[in-house]
């Protein structure tokens, strides 16, 4: 092939810098445009984390500390003892996990619609057995606490959260 033949590449200018992100990329590339580009989510710190009603004490963490140490040694333990050390364990765990649980959504920092409606159902389904309600009753209702109290936490989430959707 003959060198006049080939095509020639276009010189860039003197100042011309390449794009070093990829949002600086775009904005060269395309066009101007007169809607304004939609600025991404801005992701929380640490510091925007919801306060604790006992201020800097580390209540939760060591709630779930003792649940996990009651937990190995109720299962190393074997005895009725020990059921009662991992039954313990377990509450504890779940208690603190669900005091952080709704600290998070009610202050509209993360949903938690799923799982705080998931509580109600399996509370409801328990109450249920206590009560020794038929098997379709307790099905049924346990069902729609979780539907109405999904709804409900849901709303709530989104008016402390600005109306912002799923997180």
């Amino acid at each position: 092939m003959a060198s006049s033949a080939r095509k020639r590449r276009k010189r860039r200018s003197a100042d011309y810098r390449p794009p070093t992100t990829r949002r600086e990329a775009r904005e060269a590339a395309a066009p101007e445009s007169p809607r304004p580009a939609r600025t991404p989510p801005r992701r929380r710190g640490k510091a925007d984390r919801p306060p604790s009603p006992w201020g800097s004490f580390p209540l939760v963490e060591l709630t779930i500390l003792v649940g996990l140490v009651l937990l190995v040694v109720g299962f190393f333990m074997g005895n009725t003892r020990g059921i009662v050390m991992l039954v313990a364990g377990i509450s504890l765990g779940s208690l603190a996990a669900l005091e952080l649980t709704l600290r998070e959504h009610f202050y509209g920092y993360r949903s938690h619609t799923t799982l705080l409606a998931g509580v109600v159902g399996v509370f409801v389904l328990g109450l249920g057995f206590v009560l020794a309600w038929p098997q379709l009753v307790k099905v049924g209702g346990g069902a729609g606490a979780f539907l109405v109290s999904f709804y409900l936490f849901r709303q709530a989430f989104k008016r402390r959260s600005g109306g912002l959707g799923w997180r």
